[in-house]
C-alpha cells in the first residue's frame, strides 16, 4: 500500500520508527516531513498530507504532532480527507469500518510505540464496512449545509 506519513517535531522519532516499521511491513511510505526535530508548525504537514492523499498519490495517511489533535483538524480541512484521531486499535478499525477513514492521527505524546504500531496494523487491515454507514460517509464529503 502507498502511504504518506507526516508530523510536526513534537513526532519526528514516532514517525521515523514507524516509517521504517510500514517499508518492512513492505508498504511504498512517503515521508513527507520534517526531518529534524526543529520546531515547526502542524498546520503546514498536515495540508501537504492532506494533499499527498486527496491527489490520490497516497492510498492512506498517518498524522502525527504532540496530542495528535492539531495535526487531525489540518488534515480534515481537505474535504478529500477523512482523519481520525485515535489512541488504540478499537477506534483505529471502527474509523475504517465505520467512517471510511484515509487517515490517521496519533499523539506521540500520548501513545508509545507498540500501541501506535497496533493502530496502524488495525488501521490498515480493516475494510470500510459500507452499508448503512456508505450515505453517512457521503455526506462527510458533500455536506448539505
Amino acid at each position: 500500500m502507498k502511504i504518506a506519513i507526516a508530523s510536526d517535531h513534537a513526532a519526528v522519532d514516532l514517525k521515523a520508527e514507524l516509517a521504517q516499521w510500514l517499508r518492512d511491513e513492505g508498504h511504498a511510505v512517503q515521508d513527507l516531513g520534517p526531518a529534524t526535530a526543529d520546531r515547526v508548525d502542524y498546520p503546514d504537514y498536515g495540508y501537504k498530507l492532506a494533499a499527498a492523499v486527496a491527489s490520490g498519490g497516497a492510498e492512506r495517511g498517518i498524522a502525527l504532532c504532540g496530542s495528535g489533535i492539531g495535526i487531525s483538524i489540518a488534515v480534515n480541512r481537505n474535504p478529500a480527507c477523512r482523519c481520525a484521531l485515535v489512541g488504540e486499535p478499537l477506534s483505529a478499525a471502527l474509523a475504517r469500518e465505520h467512517n471510511d477513514a484515509n487517515v490517521i492521527a496519533m499523539g506521540a505524546r500520548l501513545t508509545g510505540v507498540d500501541m501506535a504500531k497496533a493502530c496502524l496494523a488495525a488501521f490498515l487491515t480493516t475494510d470500510f464496512g459500507g452499508g448503512r454507514h456508505a450515505g453517512r460517509v457521503e455526506k462527510l464529503t458533500q455536506p448539505a449545509l
